[in-house]
C-alpha cells in the first residue's frame, strides 16, 4: 500500500466542534427566580389597576432630574479634573453609554417591578419580621431603614463577591477598564435581583405601612452612581461615611477586589474589615478583571459595541472552559 495512503488512513480525526455551547445551570436557576418576582409584581398591580402608576412612580424615583443633572454634572468634571486622562469617546465611555440606555429602557422598570414584588413576597410570607414602630418618630425610623437598606445591599455585594453564581452577572461590572460616572449602569440587569430581595426585608421590618419619601430614594441612587467618577475625590472628612470616587476605585482595582465593598455607606466595611480609604500620595490603581474572562470592549479583537453588549449579557448563561 503506497505510504501516502497509509497516512491518510492512520490521521486522527479531528473533533468536531460542539453544535450548542455548554450552559450554566445555576445562571439560569436566578433568571427563573427574578421571573417569579417580577410575575408576582405584575399580577398583584394588575389586579389593584396600578402598573402605569408604580412604573411611573419607579421611572419619577430611578431616572429623577436630579440623577440626570448630577451624570451631565459628574461628566463635564471628568473632563476637566480625570483621574486618568482618556479621550470623551473613549472604548468604555462608548460601551458604557450603551449600558445607560439598557437601563433606562429595560433595568428601571425592571428594579421598580422587582421592588413590589419582593415587598409582595416578604410581606405576604413573612409578617413575622415587622417590628412595633408605629408609635416611632420618622425622624428616627427613616435614616434607621435607609441605614439597614445599606447594609442589605452590601451584604448582597458581599454575596455577589463570594457566590460564583451570583459572581457570573456581577463580573460584567467589574470588567470595566475606564471606570466613569457611566460605569454605574453597566450591570447585568439580573444582578439586581439578590439586592432588591435582601433589601426589602428592613422595609417591610421597619415600614410596612409608611413608604419612603421618593426623593431620599433618588438622593440615595445619586451618591451610588458618584462612586464610579473618573474622579481622585475623596469628600475629605464625609469620605468617612459615604463612600467616594476614590475609595471604591480600590474596589474595582485588578488585584484586590475584596475590600471597599459599601454602597453608600462605608460603616460596613469598617465593621467587617474591608475598609481601605484612600491616602495622599496613593497611585492610581488599574481597574478590570486579570485575564479578561468577561469579553471587554478593549480588547484588540472586540466587536462592535452592540453586538458586544449581546456577549456580554448572554456570557454568565455559557459555561465556563
Amino acid at each position: 500500500m503506497p505510504a501516502a495512503s497509509i497516512l491518510v488512513r492512520t490521521r486522527p480525526a479531528r473533533p468536531r466542534p460542539a453544535r450548542w455551547p455548554r450552559l450554566c445551570p445555576s445562571s439560569f436557576v436566578l433568571a427563573a427566580i427574578t421571573g417569579l418576582i417580577l410575575w408576582v409584581a405584575v399580577t398583584a398591580l394588575l389586579r389593584q389597576g396600578q402598573l402605569e402608576t408604580v412604573l411611573s412612580a419607579g421611572w419619577g424615583e430611578l431616572a429623577a432630574p436630579l440623577l440626570v443633572t448630577l451624570v451631565v454634572a459628574t461628566g463635564v468634571c471628568e473632563r476637566f479634573w480625570p483621574a486618568e486622562p482618556r479621550p470623551l469617546l473613549a472604548r468604555g465611555h462608548v460601551q458604557d453609554a450603551l449600558y445607560l440606555a439598557l437601563h433606562a429602557i429595560v433595568v428601571i422598570p425592571l428594579m421598580t417591578l422587582l421592588s413590589v414584588g419582593a415587598a409582595t413576597l416578604v410581606g405576604g410570607h413573612a409578617h413575622w419580621i415587622e417590628l412595633p414602630t408605629r408609635d416611632w418618630p420618622v425622624w428616627l425610623l427613616v435614616p434607621l431603614t435607609i441605614v439597614a437598606m445599606d447594609g442589605a445591599n452590601w451584604l448582597a455585594h458581599y454575596a455577589d463577591h463570594r457566590l460564583d453564581a451570583l459572581w457570573r452577572f456581577h463580573a460584567l461590572h467589574h470588567s470595566q477598564e475606564e471606570l466613569s460616572v457611566l460605569t454605574s449602569f453597566r450591570a447585568h440587569p439580573l444582578m439586581h435581583t439578590t439586592g432588591f430581595l435582601l433589601a426589602t426585608i428592613p422595609v417591610v421590618a421597619l415600614m410596612p405601612a409608611r413608604p419612603i419619601a421618593p426623593v431620599l430614594i433618588t438622593v440615595y441612587v445619586c451618591i451610588g452612581t458618584l462612586q464610579h467618577a473618573n474622579l481622585r475625590w475623596t469628600f475629605g472628612p464625609l469620605g468617612r461615611v459615604l463612600v467616594s470616587p476614590a475609595y471604591h476605585r480600590f474596589h474595582h482595582a485588578c488585584d484586590d477586589q475584596a475590600v471597599n465593598l459599601g454602597v453608600v455607606l462605608t460603616v460596613w466595611d469598617i465593621l467587617t474589615g474591608y475598609a481601605r480609604f484612600p491616602a495622599r500620595g496613593d497611585g492610581l490603581t488599574r481597574t478590570g478583571l486579570d485575564g479578561r474572562p468577561v469579553p471587554v470592549e478593549q480588547d484588540a479583537l472586540a466587536r462592535r459595541a452592540p453586538a458586544l453588549v449581546a456577549r456580554q449579557l448572554i456570557e454568565p448563561f455559557q459555561a465556563q472552559r
